[in-house]
């Protein structure tokens, strides 16, 4: 075991502090990195606040990890010391499952083992990347390609891998029309990744505040959704809708824009539930779909595409002791688009 200086929230809805935890000695199969850079997403806050249910205390947040490999286990093939590599969402699975076998971990029959606020096969718990290093078994790493900046790759461990993984699903590409509902730290992701594919980008925003931004960031037309008419003037328009907001929206007002077989997939997890039409889906074939980050497979081509076409994450480099900040100002939608933590100020 070594001890390691982090940032945790002791309590639920608590203010985040200094403290130290414990991180488990480096196995055979392990890799112990020294994080260089943690993202701070949404759920980070969702779980400090309990919002998605009861959670574990205290919690050290962070699933978008960019670091060095600094020592590997007696066993490990993958990577050797100074490897850049990157942590997301979950940590380990049972690998036997059909789900793990077909690369698709983050569906694990048993349940993956969460980056943080979980426990995992050794019975202790997780504790996420806001930390000075984490160990973690080398299947379970991704690495990050040389032409990537640490910190802008950081958040694609979770921004960006849960925008690819659907547009790559319902097969976005030339001559597809998408929207992306939200331009924040997924959505923003969504509309260079979509955009790289080769689609017509359609963002989606309650206002025009950010319509410039969008525009550089790759997007055809930007629209919004405070505006009747966009509603009417976009009916029937879309292949795929990607929602990444996390409040309840008119879901029925969404599904009206999708052309017949067109499909709404909303990666967004609101906490409150919501109710849709479903004339509007049974007219014109319309699917309601849900998806989750990928698998380690599909992560890694997904940081490989990132790096091919120049797509990192627009950040704002913050402090450890400016975190609790970040978390009102992500609540209050004022990031573009997504805080990442120099872990070194830890």
């Amino acid at each position: 075991m070594s001890t390691v200086a982090a940032y945790a929230a002791p309590a639920p809805k608590a203010p985040l502090e200094r403290t130290t935890i414990e991180r488990r000695a480096v196995g055979a199969h392990d890799v112990l990195i020294d994080i260089k850079f943690a993202g701070i997403c949404h759920s980070d806050i969702h779980q400090v606040n309990e919002g998605w249910g009861e959670a574990i205390f205290p919690m050290v947040p962070g699933h978008e990890i960019a670091g060095v490999v600094t020592e590997v286990g007696s066993e490990v093939t993958r990577y050797t010391v100074g490897d850049r590599v990157g942590v997301g969402c979950f940590v380990d699975s049972c690998r036997e499952c059909d789900y793990c076998l077909r690369g698709l971990e983050q569906h694990c029959v048993k349940g993956n083992t969460q980056t943080y606020n979980a426990v995992d096969k050794f019975g202790d718990v997780t504790y996420g990347g806001y930390s000075k290093q984490i160990v973690v078994d080398e299947n379970y790493a991704v690495r990050i390609p040389d032409s990537l900046p640490l910190d802008v790759a950081a958040p694609l461990l979770c921004a960006g891998i849960t925008l690819y993984s659907p547009l790559k699903n319902w097969n976005v590409g030339p001559g597809k029309k998408v929207a992306i509902v939200g331009l924040g730290g997924l959505g923003h992701m969504g509309v260079k990744i979509a955009a790289a594919l080769g689609a017509e980008v359609t963002v989606l925003s309650q206002s025009l505040r950010k319509k410039d931004d969008g525009l550089k960031l790759g997007a055809h037309d930007y629209r919004a959704t405070n505006d009747p008419a966009t509603f009417s003037e976009l009916a029937g328009t879309f292949d795929v809708i990607v929602s990444t907001v996390s409040a309840p929206l008119d879901f029925t007002a969404y599904i009206g824009l999708l052309k017949t077989e067109g499909v709404l997939v909303n990666v967004g997890a609101p906490e409150e539930p919501v109710s849709v039409n479903m004339f509007g889906l049974i007219v014109g074939r319309r699917m309601l779909a849900g998806s989750m980050i990928g698998g380690i497979a599909e992560t890694q081509e997904m940081l490989d595409f990132c790096a091919e076409h120049g797509l990192g994450a627009e950040i704002e480099l913050i402090n450890a002791d400016e975190i609790n900040v970040a978390y009102e100002r992500v609540q209050s939608s004022d990031v573009r688009y997504r805080f990442v933590i120099d872990t070194a100020t830890i």
